[in-house]
C-alpha cells in the first residue's frame, strides 16, 4: 500500500502539480501525440476526434466524479458544444451529457456517505422537483402508452437531466462559487451570441453547410426571405433565438446593479450582440420574449430611472414596428407584434390544440411520454400523435403527461416563479438581488416561450435552466458571507 501510495504522489506531483511540464508529462504528452497520429492514420478524422475525445473526456469525467464543482462548469460547457459537435461528427455526443451526471451523481453519494450532510436540498423547490421527475418514471407503467422505448429516449429530456439541479445545488457551497458560475454562464452566452453574427457576416463552415444540405426540410426552415437564418451552436434559430432573449435581457438588467464601469460596458456590449443576433436568427418567438422580460423586470422594481428607460425603449420599438421596410430582417422582427402576418401560423396551431382537446380531457395521464411528434412518428407511425405536432412545452406535456401531469408542471412552475420573486424582495446585499432579479425575469421568460416552443426541454437551455434552479435555491444561503467578501460599494470608502 505504502509502494502505491508513493508512485500515486509521484503522478500527482509530475502531471497535475507541475502541469506536465517535467520530463514524465512530457514522455505522456509524446506518447499521445503517436497514439492519435496512428489512429488518425488508420481510421482517419472520425478515429482522431473519438480518440481525443476519449483521451479529454476520461479526464473530464475523473475530474467531475471527484469535483462537482468542476463538473458543473464541463457540463455547462458542454451542453452548449454537444450539437455544434455533432454537426462536425455524426457521433451521439448527447450520451456524454448522461454519462456526467451520472458520475457526478455517484461523486455526490459518496461524499453523502462520509459528509451526510443534506442541508442543500432544504428549500421549496425539492419536493415539487422530485415529484415531477417521480412521475415521469412511473410513465414507464402507463398503459395507454404506445412504446416503451418511445418513453427511454424522452424521459431524458423531461425528467433525468433535471438532477443536474441536485448535483449542482450539493457543489454550489459557497458566495463565490455561484458568482463565478453564474460569470461562466453570461461568457457562454456571450460567445454564442458572437458566433452567430460570425455566422452572419463571414459566413458558415463547410460542415456546416453539407448538415444545411443533408436536409431538404431543415434547409427550408433556415433559408427564409433569401437568407439563411443564423444557429450559433445550436440546433435551430428559433432555439438560439429564444436564448439569446433570456439572456440578452439578463445583460440589460445586470446594468443597474453595483458593478464597475467596465464591467457594465461589457454587459451592454454583450446585450446587443445579443439583441442582434435574435433579429439575425428571424423567429417570431425571441422578439416577443424580449419586451415581455423588460416588462416583468420594469413591474418588478418600479424604479422611476427604470420606467423612463423602458418607456423609451417601448416608444422605439413601436415606432419601429410601424415604420415600413423591405429589409427581410427587419420585416421579420415587425412581423411579431403585427397579427395579420402571424395569423396563419396562429390559426394552425390554435386548429391543433382544438383537435386535440376531447383525447387529453379523457386520458388523464396521457398517452406515455415520446407518444408525439418526431419519437411517435419514429416508435409508432400508425398511431393517431405520431401524426399530431405539438409545436408547444405544454401542450406536449398534456397530450403525453394527461392534464394531471400539466397541473404537476404548472405547479412546479409556480413555485419557481413563487420562490424566485420571494427570495428577490427579501436580500439585501446588492449583488445578488439583482442576480435574483435577473433569474425571476428568466423565470417568467421560459414559462411563456413554453407555450408556443418546447423552451425549457432543448439543450442548452435546460442545462443552464437547472443550474440556475440550483443558484436559485442556494443564493440566498451566503447573504452573510457575500456581506463580508463582497461587501457593498458604498460601504467600501
Amino acid at each position: 500500500m505504502t509502494f502505491i501510495h508513493n508512485i500515486a504522489n509521484i503522478f500527482k506531483e509530475q502531471l497535475i502539480a507541475k502541469k506536465l511540464n517535467s520530463v514524465l508529462g512530457g514522455i505522456l504528452l509524446l506518447v499521445v501525440a503517436i497514439l492519435i497520429g496512428a489512429i488518425g492514420g488508420q481510421f482517419g478524422m472520425r478515429g482522431v476526434v473519438v480518440a481525443f475525445g476519449g483521451i479529454v473526456g476520461a479526464g473530464m469525467v475523473l475530474t467531475a466524479l471527484l469535483n462537482q464543482y468542476l463538473g458543473v462548469y464541463f457540463i455547462l460547457t458542454l451542453g452548449t458544444f454537444v450539437t455544434y459537435l455533432s454537426k462536425i461528427v455524426d457521433l451521439p455526443f448527447g450520451t456524454s451529457l448522461d454519462l456526467f451526471l451520472a458520475v457526478m451523481s455517484l461523486g455526490v453519494l459518496m461524499k453523502q456517505a462520509y459528509q451526510k450532510d443534506s442541508s442543500f436540498l432544504n428549500n421549496p423547490l425539492t419536493i415539487p422537483i422530485l415529484l415531477w421527475v417521480g412521475y415521469n418514471l412511473m410513465q414507464a407503467l402507463n398503459p395507454a402508452a404506445i412504446s416503451r422505448l418511445a418513453w427511454l429516449y424522452t424521459v431524458r429530456s423531461m425528467a433525468v437531466l433535471i438532477i443536474l439541479y441536485f448535483i449542482a445545488s450539493h457543489a454550489l457551497n459557497s458566495y463565490r462559487r455561484i458568482i463565478n458560475v453564474f460569470k461562466y454562464m453570461l461568457f457562454l452566452a456571450f460567445v454564442s451570441a458572437l458566433y452567430g453574427l460570425s455566422q452572419e457576416f463571414i459566413g458558415f463552415t463547410d460542415f456546416e453547410y453539407k448538415w444545411l444540405y443533408a436536409d431538404p426540410k431543415r434547409f427550408q426552415l433556415i433559408f427564409q426571405w433569401a437568407r439563411l437564418r443564423v444557429f450559433s451552436f445550436f440546433s435551430d434559430p428559433t432555439n438560439y433565438g429564444m436564448f439569446m432573449s433570456y439572456y440578452g435581457v439578463i445583460c440589460t438588467i445586470l446594468l443597474i446593479g453595483p458593478f464597475k464601469l467596465w464591467q457594465k460596458i461589457a454587459l451592454a456590449i454583450a446585450a446587443m450582440s445579443m439583441f442582434w443576433a435574435i433579429g439575425l436568427a428571424g423567429s417570431r418567438t425571441p422578439v416577443i420574449l424580449v419586451p415581455f422580460g423588460l416588462i416583468i423586470f420594469t413591474m418588478l422594481t418600479l424604479n422611476k430611472r427604470v420606467i423612463i428607460a423602458m418607456a423609451c425603449i417601448g416608444l422605439i420599438g413601436v415606432i419601429g414596428t410601424l415604420k415600413s421596410t423591405n429589409n427581410a430582417i427587419l420585416f421579420r422582427i415587425q412581423s411579431a407584434f403585427l397579427i395579420d402576418k402571424s395569423a396563419d401560423t396562429i390559426n394552425v396551431r390554435m386548429k391543433n390544440q382544438k383537435m386535440i382537446q376531447p383525447y387529453i380531457q379523457t386520458h388523464p395521464f396521457g398517452a406515455g411520454l415520446g407518444s408525439a411528434g418526431e419519437w411517435g412518428a419514429r416508435f409508432a407511425p400508425d398511431s393517431l400523435l405520431a401524426k399530431f405536432p405539438p409545436d408547444s412545452g405544454l401542450v406536449r406535456i398534456a397530450v403525453e403527461l394527461g392534464w394531471i401531469g400539466l397541473a404537476l408542471y404548472c405547479f412546479l412552475l409556480f413555485k419557481i416563479i413563487h420562490f424566485s420573486t420571494y427570495c428577490y424582495l427579501r436580500v439585501k446585499h446588492p449583488k445578488i438581488k439583482v442576480i435574483y432579479l435577473c433569474i425571476t425575469v428568466m423565470m417568467f421568460m421560459l414559462i411563456l416561450a413554453s407555450y408556443p416552443q418546447e423552451a425549457i426541454i432543448q439543450l442548452p437551455t435546460s442545462i443552464f435552466f437547472y443550474v440556475s434552479l440550483a443558484i436559485l435555491a442556494r443564493l440566498k444561503d451566503f447573504e452573510e458571507e457575500a456581506f463580508i467578501e463582497d461587501p457593498p460599494l458604498l460601504h467600501q470608502h
